[in-house]
C-alpha cells in the first residue's frame, strides 16, 4: 500500500465490497482481495488488511493438466501430504484420415487414464473431508478429475491458477500463490 501511496500520491482507503480498496490522489485504484474468497471486514488500515491474510487450517491445492497433476493436502501454509505425478499423453499428429482418429482414439484414453490416476491420489490425499480447494491448470481436466463422487465435499474457491505442466516447484509456487492476498491496480 506503502509503494501506491508513493507513486499515487495521498491515498484514501475504505473496505468495499469485502476488500481494502483505496484510491490516489491522481485517480488511480487499487483493490485487494483476502485470499480463499474470504470477505475482508476489518478496519481501512493496512496493518490490519495484512494480519488478515492467512491460509486456512486444513485446505488443499489440485493442479492437473493432460499429462500430470500435483495435489496437496496443507495444515495452514505446511504441506501434509502430497503427490505430483505424470503420464504420458500422446501429442496432436498432422497426419490425416483414419490415423488422425486412431491417435486421437489412444490420445483421449491416456487422457482419461491420467485423471483416473489424479482421481485417486486426490481421493488418497485429500479424503473425503470438507475441504475448500485452490485448484490450476485445464479447467477441464480439473473438473474430470472433481466429477469424482469420493471428491464431492471439497470445496473449489478462487483463485483459479493458471499454473505450466505440474511439478513439484509449481506445487510449492501455487501453494504460494493461494495463500497470497490478490491485488488490482487501475492507472488514471
Amino acid at each position: 500500500m506503502s509503494n501506491f501511496a508513493s507513486r499515487h500520491g495521498e491515498t484514501t482507503l475504505q473496505v468495499l465490497e469485502g476488500a481494502l480498496a483505496g484510491a490516489g490522489a491522481d485517480g488511480s485504484t487499487f483493490s485487494a482481495s483476502l485470499p480463499f474468497d474470504r470477505a475482508y471486514d476489518g478496519p481501512a488500515d493496512p496493518a490490519a488488511f495484512a494480519a488478515a491474510v492467512a491460509a486456512p487450517p486444513h485446505w488443499g491445492v489440485l493442479l492437473v493438466r493432460k499429462g500430470g497433476f500435483a495435489v496437496a493436502r496443507l495444515a495452514a501454509e505446511r504441506i501434509v501430504e502430497s503427490k505430483v505425478g505424470q503420464r504420458h499423453v500422446q501429442g496432436r499428429t498432422k497426419a490425416g484420415g483414419q490415423s488422425q482418429q486412431r491417435f486421437a482414439r489412444r490420445r483421449d484414453n491416456q487422457a482419461r487414464q491420467a485423471y483416473e490416476a489424479a482421481a485417486e491420489h486426490a481421493v488418497r490425499i485429500l479424503g473425503q473431508q470438507s475441504l475448500v480447494l485452490i485448484a490450476g491448470g485445464d479447467r477441464p481436466a480439473v473438473e474430470e478429475v472433481l466429477a469424482d463422487p469420493r471428491l464431492a465435499r471439497v470445496t473449489v474457491v478462487e483463485p483459479w491458477l493458471p499454473v505450466p505442466d505440474p511439478r513439484r516447484g509449481v506445487l510449492e509456487q501455487a501453494i504460494q500463490d493461494a495463500c497470497s492476498a490478490r491485488v488490482e491496480v487501475h492507472n488514471a
